[in-house]
């Protein structure tokens, strides 16, 4: 059955389109991400005046139109304000530094994980979209202590509001939430992860770095000198991006070089002790 956009969903649409045309104006002449938000918030306040006077004086034709405006009008327009506003406090209270913020961003994720904790019948009623308790969740003073309603409930303004609109907006605001947190969280630090694991290339001789690799082999510096050379190499190929080759036939023929065998560690032994002292001088 095809919704008729006239009288209350007519005004509902063209409530709705305002604010998503503003939204995207705002993103496209407004650059600090804070003061667009409070202009979002601002717009959105306006419309919701304006949608509240408009029931207010017109009423519902039936219980269905009611219904309809509480379950899935209302709670659209109000979850973009829930979502505005917290991002609002996010971002002017995300500390400084990416420990910080990837703590402070976690904390912000487990608080939307205990509201569909502490509220995970009327979720599943809600994303199964379950009508048969319908008049008591969006039918205005049908409330009924029995389900668990929020203290919010009490403290609003019952000719525009319902024992549990205000937790549909909610359910809705806390999925772009998590999307925009995650982003934040996932996104943002893999990119910056990414930056800064920028491989770095063996310019060296690949004998020197079979060397090294087996005097820290038999130094028991990796898992306690709990793997074999092999893993070590191929862990060593990985990160430099190089092919040792037949890595154990060259560290036989280093072995019975009559002259320096550890020639490379020898040069790094000298090369460092040659910067500490200059160094020291300085």
């Amino acid at each position: 059955m095809k919704l008729q956009v006239t009288g209350m969903n007519k005004f509902y649409y063209e409530t709705l389109q305002r604010i998503e045309t503003a939204i995207s104006e705002l993103e496209i002449e407004t650059d600090c991400p804070i003061q667009r938000i409070e202009a979002v918030v601002h717009h959105i306040l306006e419309c919701l005046s304006e949608l509240k006077e408009y029931v207010l004086k017109r009423g519902f034709k039936n219980t269905d139109e009611e219904i309809r405006f509480f379950k899935y009008q209302k709670p659209v327009i109000v979850a973009k304000l829930i979502y505005y506003n917290a991002i609002y406090k996010i971002e002017t209270k995300k500390p400084y530094g990416a420990k910080p913020i990837r703590k402070y961003l976690k904390k912000e994720l487990k608080k939307l994980k205990r509201f569909f904790d502490n509220n995970l019948d009327f979720y599943k009623y809600y994303r199964s979209n379950n009508s048969f308790l319908d008049e008591k969740y969006f039918v205005r003073g049908n409330h009924d202590i029995k389900l668990w309603l929020d203290t919010y409930y009490f403290q609003s303004d019952q000719s525009f509001s319902t024992s549990h609109d205000y937790k549909v907006a909610k359910i809705i605001a806390n999925d772009l939430i998590q999307v925009y947190i995650e982003d934040q969280l996932y996104n943002k630090f893999q990119k910056n992860k990414s930056k800064a694991q920028k491989k770095l290339k063996w310019t060296g001789s690949k004998v020197a770095l079979i060397e090294l690799i087996y005097a820290l082999h038999y130094q028991n510096v990796f898992d306690n000198g709990n793997n074999d050379i092999r893993e070590v190499a191929q862990y060593f190929e990985s990160a430099f991006g190089i092919d040792l080759g037949n890595f154990y036939q060259t560290y036989l023929e280093l072995r019975n070089r009559k002259m320096n065998p550890t020639k490379f560690l020898d040069a790094l032994r000298e090369e460092l002790i040659k910067k500490m002292d200059e160094q020291g001088e300085k």
